[in-house]
């Protein structure tokens, strides 16, 4: 009787970040299945940034946000990546950069937004290549 009271407590992530990381995965499938070789998925860079994804295409280095919808009633994902959200993906991209011991010749920033939900047949996954730039307040040091 008392061992089911006291039974360990499964955490449960909210219903809004579960949505999130299936989005995640959907679009990492979505790009190794066109060509890139995913290098990692949720990093962590500094105390407060996280790179979605990081991949490489070629001799690219891509930084990737990744942004889940349920639907696209209040407008498309990727207008929630605003100059606050860019300011932080580049300040994490630049930390990341400057940790490797060899430095990219080239990299860049896409979005992949993905429409629907994780009990629907067929999401819409669009994939925004070189979809915003380096923010001007930082600057490649190599």
């Amino acid at each position: 009787m008392l061992r089911s009271w006291f039974k360990k407590r499964v955490p449960t992530r909210a219903e809004h970040l579960e949505t999130g990381i299936w989005g995640e995965e959907l679009a990492e499938k979505y790009l190794r299945d066109r060509g890139m070789k995913i290098l990692g998925r949720r990093l962590r860079v500094g105390k407060r940034d996280e790179l979605d994804l990081l991949a490489r295409n070629g001799d690219t280095l891509v930084f990737i946000e990744v942004k889940t919808r349920r639907s696209e009633t209040f407008g498309r994902p990727s207008a929630a990546v605003n100059k606050d959200k860019r300011f932080r993906i580049s300040r994490a991209a630049i930390r990341y950069m400057k940790k490797l011991k060899k430095k990219p010749l080239y990299f860049r920033f896409d979005i992949v937004e993905v429409v629907g939900k994780p009990d629907q047949d067929a999401p819409i996954i669009r994939h925004l290549p070189n979809a915003f730039t380096l923010d001007k307040r930082f600057r490649v040091p190599w």
